[in-house]
């Protein structure tokens, strides 16, 4: 259905930027004569950028182009444009990998030996310590069915509790709030409605670095007149442009809106009307936002009160106001509480359930709506089940195949796991799309976790850092050599085409897991053919629960350029806005408002580690890197990470500087910027040790989410000598990771584009 418009407001010209319906997936023919285009999408962050991948008459992918999709209107970032070049890259791995001990080479093996030995490996620790010995993680940028397919592998195949994903890293704060206060884990609204808002307040989300493209929708609603307000420790690109910048101390942002959530009580900027028909639990909210008057807060986030004030009454006096927020304040020991308070502030002003007005999260993964959805999270199954509800759990079995005292009961999280590996509870483990060595915080744990275990077996089509420590490597396919679907950040639905076939020597995860299901004698439950044999499942799997996908198929995908679930039916065209009735998804059809109060973050401050670090992304690389470094125009444009300082502590530009917490210290080039809070320093998080910041992040983790404080962190900053190498990333035997894309990475300087306004050019 199309996004009303309205002439008087919106400028020339942006009827068909504005239009909401997809636009399907055709044009397979390409101009040049022998090649084709097939309609796919990008394989990074949650926006899903539609593109076309030019394919050679070899039946090769060479290039890509941009499609006219209405997510992305012929709009690609860096990383986007560069994502084909992953499919024919010299580092792909194209044989498994096996070696008996960690002290051994790899080797490549046939397929046979690989399967055979990691089957031979599960029965010995499984029978010798029981089920729960063995792990298995997944990924949030693996496709649904994939998803799917690991949790019904490690539930049913291995019979272990013990299975949890990467997107535990990422929106597991965000989909706690969610349930708790709608009933539902998605986002409220489309990307679509934010060029309708009066108001758009974006709170730890770097939209113009994590998600650029993202930014159209931010400059359209400020075409017509929108203010936008950014909480931020960092003065990000889009932060400069805003009416009001708030760079709050890190690990503080419950604290700050609590603040504005009392401005707006003390001057009757609340809705009473929407709160008294459609909210339980005001009360206690409102009495706990009395307990952060804006002098209180002003204080614990560092902020002026003037600024607490000014946000109230921006955000409250807006006709329709939205909040969208990332991983900013996601990342901390309290960040179901932080996505809480930012609920709290939309539904007390009744913004909630209308175009322009709502509530969304942006995903950082591809998958990263979808890959919770169908049952890898360790507490979850398909459809968004609870794996402790009785009823869901028979529903599941029926469609399983087995008995509900087979099916084994919720598990423990991803950091949890790797502590359980450390105590020897979890003996083996198998990982697909993931790579802890980079992404988990305190390396050093991880590490630990990681030997200790007795076997250990990855999936990827590049070896990464984890993989390079395992005992046996699978060769997987990339994204453009299988098909398969995704959900964005909107929770639209959408289509993945095979462009290319994979490899010599390698195959897509779904056949590994069917195979290793044959040799662990649960193969009759796992009979898929491919992608679409599992779609089929898992529609079914979901139909009749919050997550429905049974009136989502492949071809109504193609048709349509994709679908947001809920959609029940073949006939119905999916739910772009939720709570357009008023009612949520609880059985009362209320929204369940939750008091949160504020603490301090987990790593105390002290006289030794008196400043804040805080980690997050770059435009030019994607979460553990092991995709994007070894992209040559990527690794041109950031060869290396670095540290954001003040200039108040007087360094200059590419002096090295040495960033100490309590689990260690790393020397990186400073890149001296005005656009950082003098208390906090920032470092990007995309490479591994020696320049890793996940090796000086703390592994205290939200009680409710499970997600790791990423966000924030006690340090102290010194002088040093040099700064750190950074490695090469590793390749299979016999091979050297691209040289021409890793010349630039020797650069022992930040980048030549301050991200920000800054006081330092190279010199």
């Amino acid at each position: 259905m199309p996004v009303p418009f309205d002439n008087a407001i919106a400028p020339p010209g942006t009827r068909s930027f504005r239009d909401a319906g997809g636009i399907p997936a055709d044009r397979w023919r390409a101009d040049q004569h022998g090649e084709t285009l097939v309609p796919t999408h990008c394989c990074f962050c949650g926006v899903q950028c539609g593109m076309y991948l030019r394919v050679d008459r070899a039946g090769k992918v060479f290039g890509v182009e941009p499609r006219n999709h209405d997510i992305n209107r012929m709009r690609l970032c860096p990383k986007g444009i560069n994502a084909y070049q992953q499919v024919n890259h010299p580092d792909r791995l194209t044989a498994p990998l096996l070696r008996h001990s960690r002290d051994a080479p790899f080797r490549e093996v046939s397929w046979d030996e690989a399967l055979d030995f990691t089957a031979a490996e599960i029965h010995r620790i499984q029978g010798a310590h029981g089920k729960d010995a063995f792990g298995f993680l997944g990924g949030a940028s693996l496709f649904t069915e994939k998803t799917y397919l690991v949790g019904k592998f490690a539930r049913v195949a291995l019979g272990t509790r013990h299975v949890d994903y990467n997107g535990r890293l990422c929106m597991v704060s965000a989909a706690g709030a969610n349930k708790l206060a709608f009933g539902i884990d998605r986002a409220g609204n489309p990307f679509s409605d934010i060029l309708l808002t009066d108001c758009l307040l974006l709170a730890g989300a770097n939209v113009g670095e994590c998600f650029p493209v993202l930014t159209q929708y931010v400059w359209g609603a400020r075409d017509r007149g929108a203010s936008l307000i950014v909480v931020d420790p960092r003065e990000t690109a889009v932060a400069r442009t805003a009416d009001v910048h708030v760079a709050l101390k890190p690990g503080t942002d419950a604290a700050f809106f609590n603040a504005v959530l009392n401005v707006i009580v003390d001057e009757g900027l609340t809705d009473e009307a929407y709160l008294a028909a459609h909210t339980t639990g005001w009360p206690e909210v409102r009495a706990q936002a009395a307990e952060f008057p804006p002098g209180r807060a002003a204080e614990i986030c560092g902020v002026p009160v003037e600024q607490i004030v000014q946000v109230a009454r921006i955000f409250g006096t807006a006709d329709n106001a939205m909040a969208w927020h990332a991983r900013g304040i996601e990342h901390h020991s309290q960040g179901v509480e932080n996505c809480l308070s930012v609920i709290n502030l939309c539904v007390a002003t009744g913004n909630l359930g209308r175009p322009g007005a709502g509530y969304g999260t942006l995903t950082g993964q591809g998958n990263g709506q979808g890959g919770r959805e169908h049952g890898q999270k360790s507490d979850l199954l398909p459809g968004g089940r609870s794996i402790n509800d009785e009823e869901h759990r028979r529903q599941i079995c029926e469609i399983w195949g087995i008995d509900p005292v087979e099916l084994p009961r919720a598990g423990t999280s991803m950091m949890e796991m790797v502590w359980q590996m450390q105590r020897a509870e979890i003996r083996g483990l198998i990982g697909v799309c993931n790579n802890p060595f980079v992404s988990l915080p305190n390396y050093r744990v991880v590490k630990d976790g990681y030997d200790a275990l007795e076997f250990h077996a990855q999936f990827d089509f590049f070896l990464s850092e984890t993989a390079a420590n395992a005992h046996v490597v699978f060769p997987v396919t990339t994204w453009a050599e299988d098909e398969g679907v995704m959900a964005n950040a909107e929770a639209r639905v959408v289509k993945h085409n095979k462009a290319q076939e994979p490899p010599e020597g390698v195959r897509t995860d779904t056949w590994v897991m069917c195979r290793l299901a044959e040799r662990l004698g649960a193969g009759d439950k796992f009979p898929y053919r491919g992608s679409r044999d599992v779609f089929d499942e898992l529609r079914i799997a979901s139909a009749g629960t919050v997550n429905d996908y049974y009136g989502i198929t492949y071809e109504r995908l193609e048709e349509t350029g994709g679908i947001v679930w809920p959609c029940p039916a073949t006939d119905h065209p999916g739910t772009p806005r939720l709570f357009e009735d008023g009612r949520t998804h609880h059985a009362d059809g209320l929204i369940h408002l939750q008091a949160v109060g504020w603490h301090p973050p987990a790593d105390p401050y002290d006289d030794d580690h008196p400043m804040s670090l805080t980690t997050g992304r770059t435009v030019a690389h994607f979460l553990s890197g092991n995709q994007t470094r070894r992209l040559g125009a990527l690794v041109e444009q950031t060869p290396r990470p670095w540290v954001e300082v003040h200039p108040a502590h007087g360094f200059r530009s590419g002096d090295p500087v040495r960033v100490v917490t309590r689990r260690g210290s790393e020397v990186f080039p400073a890149l001296v910027t005005e656009a950082i809070r003098p208390d906090t320093v920032f470092i990007p998080y995309h490479w591994p040790v020696p320049t890793a910041a996940n090796a000086l992040t703390v592994d205290a983790l939200d009680p409710r989410s499970k997600i790791p404080e990423y966000k924030v962190c006690a340090c102290r900053i010194e002088r040093a000598e040099r700064v750190d190498d950074v490695p090469e990333p590793p390749t299979a035997p016999g091979h050297r990771a691209y040289p021409e894309v890793q010349a630039a990475r020797t650069d022992p300087l930040p980048p030549s584009a301050p991200q920000g306004r800054g006081t330092g050019e190279r010199s």
